[in-house]
């Protein structure tokens, strides 16, 4: 009964390594044609990898992906492979594309029509727009392709549909936030009920710099019902068989290309599984594990080190440091001072031994006071009993230059600690806190970074979090009896403030209408954001996991006259 055996290759590609790229996509081929699958198909951007930005700017780089997809083209031999690739044309123009390899060749060229310009996306910096659509007959069965943003258009589907189509292949690179798997798989369930069509997406999967690629490819049939589902956030070959049942009715088909086939032959059995829908909280620790992952193994680097507080922030970085690279490739640092408490210490101590993590100890007082003696009368005087700012950031300052110290002798790379809350509003230290080459949390707002800790704790193995750290109120430690709290407004309300201000663009006026807070609070909020930009600017990348991250989804002008607050 079944009339066309698919094989979608979510694969985790690096940008720039064609070589390494190509190898992969054969291997996907290869492990297709074993399964005497009719059609194999691999993300967008899949052979130079995505988003490969300027590097599309170097005609040696588009070059040598042009060569390694004619390369590519000699395994499909027995099977369609569409493999998504960068293409020229003749005026020099650059096409993000989809190539249709069939009998040991580049049969056709798909364009993709619709590029995005917003948020992480740059596309029309790069590419020019495809004018055609490409309709294919495989096995008698009519195939639109479109790549990733044609589908979330209503329109390409539509043409698709009334030219005879009966199956929309898709290949993405669509970058992970919380919650969007389930948005993809409702607006494209509309897609294919709306025109009757069967939906294939293949989804790349992955860290590139601040994004995470989640895969979890999809085929939905007619009716807008799943019928399978990749894995998320894993390298997966997606087998399946869509029969009649599938499809939507057959329609006049117009000017489809028909790839040539074998006669059907005995298949192996497409094995069952089902694949079980990560949680919410389970589905952000796995992005920000695997967005972890990738940039310190895509980088060259093999061991991490951080500084351990005993707070809560640097303890799940910890967690996520050993669930993403083992333990054995993380190294805590417990840098007290004066201010440091006995608690907060030794729970930093139980962290490093729960996790199974080497833990250095570098005292940092004697030096805080060589600080204070070098600056001597330069600084002002303080209220008596009190620390003064300045003071307390040449403490971050001094942990900073002892982490980079450490990183710059053994090539380890620093991962900062600090959450989304904190950088939105600048309560952090320039060359300090904020120094470092990778900042895992720096998406995770503060209310969200207790969730995902107890989440750990809960999930196991073991509990490496000591009860107390969730318990004690945030604190930095560098001065006396201090608390977050002094500074900043409760973090709940703040980073539901944050949230709104930042993530949805409302206003002050319509942050104020919808939610109930003390006057003056959502001003003095904004207040912080918009000042801090320079700060931002000056900080390390970090993972994307909400529908707006600073960086490159918000890119705010650091001299800036605008006052959102009048």
């Amino acid at each position: 009964m079944p009339v066309l055996r698919l094989a979608l290759a979510q694969l985790n590609a690096t940008v720039g390594d064609v070589a390494g790229n190509r190898r992969r996509i054969t291997d996907a081929i290869r492990h297709a044609q074993a399964w005497l699958a009719d059609l194999v198909v691999v993300p967008e951007l899949a052979l130079p990898g995505y988003p490969p930005e300027d590097l599309l700017l170097k005609p040696q780089f588009v070059e040598e992906c042009r060569q390694a997809l004619r390369d590519l083209a000699g395994w499909a031999r027995g099977i369609t492979a569409i493999v998504g690739c960068v293409d020229r044309d003749r005026s020099g123009r650059l096409f993000n594309a989809a190539a249709v390899l069939a009998q040991g060749r580049v049969a056709a060229m798909y364009h993709k029509r619709y590029l995005p310009n917003y948020g992480v996306f740059d596309e029309q910096r790069y590419f020019h727009p495809g004018s055609q659509e490409l309709l294919l007959q495989l096995r008698g069965v009519p195939i639109g392709l479109e790549i990733c943003e044609d589908l979330w258009m209503p329109q390409p589907t539509q043409a698709l549909a009334r030219a005879g189509a009966r199956v929309i292949v898709a290949l993405s690179a669509s970058p992970y936030h919380a919650g969007k798997l389930r948005q993809r798989q409702a607006l494209f369930a509309r897609r294919a009920l709306d025109n009757r069509v069967a939906i294939a997406y293949c989804n790349l999967i992955g860290g590139q710099d601040e994004l995470v690629f989640d895969g979890a490819s999809l085929v939905l049939d007619a009716h807008g019902r799943l019928v399978a589902q990749g894995r998320q956030f894993q390298e997966d070959l997606l087998l399946c068989e869509l029969s009649p049942n599938h499809l939507g009715p057959a329609r006049p088909v117009r000017g489809a290309l028909k790839i040539p086939v074998a006669p059907p032959a005995k298949r192996p059995p497409v094995p069952a599984r089902r694949i079980r829908m990560l949680r919410p909280l389970a589905e952000v620790y796995e992005a920000l594990c695997l967005g972890l992952r990738d940039y310190v193994r895509k980088n060259r680097f093999e061991t991490v080190v951080l500084g351990i507080s005993g707070g809560i922030d640097s303890a799940l970085t910890a967690a996520l440091a050993v669930d993403a690279l083992g333990a054995d490739h993380v190294v805590g640092v417990v840098m007290p001072s004066a201010y440091s408490s006995r608690a907060t210490q030794e729970d930093a101590r139980h962290l490093a031994r729960a996790l199974g993590i080497r833990c250095e100890e570098l005292p940092i007082e004697g030096l805080r006071r060589a600080y204070r003696a070098a600056l001597a009368g330069r600084l002002g005087r303080s209220p008596r009993g009190s620390v003064s700012v300045t003071e307390q950031n040449l403490q971050a300052r001094i942990r900073g230059t002892l982490l980079m110290a450490l990183s710059n002798a053994f090539g380890w790379l620093v991962l900062t600690t600090g959450n989304k809350s904190e950088m939105a509003t600048g309560y952090t230290t320039l060359y300090g806190d904020m120094a470092g080459g990778f900042a895992v949390l720096k998406d995770v707002p503060k209310t969200l970074v207790y969730r995902l800790a107890r989440y750990r704790t809960r999930r196991g193995p073991g509990a490496p979090i000591p009860a107390r750290v969730f318990r004690r109120a945030p604190t930095a430690e560098l001065a006396p009896r201090q608390r977050d709290q002094d500074t900043l407004p409760p973090y709940p309300a703040l980073d539901a403030i944050l949230k709104a201000y930042v993530e949805e663009d409302r206003s002050l006026a319509q942050i104020q209408a919808r939610n109930r807070f003390a006057p003056g609070l959502v001003a003095r909020v904004i207040r912080m954001v918009d000042r801090s930009e320079y700060k931002r600017r000056q900080g390390p990348p970090g993972l994307k996991i909400t529908p707006k991250a600073f960086g490159r989804d918000r890119r705010m002008p650091i001299t800036n006259r605008y006052e959102s607050v009048q």
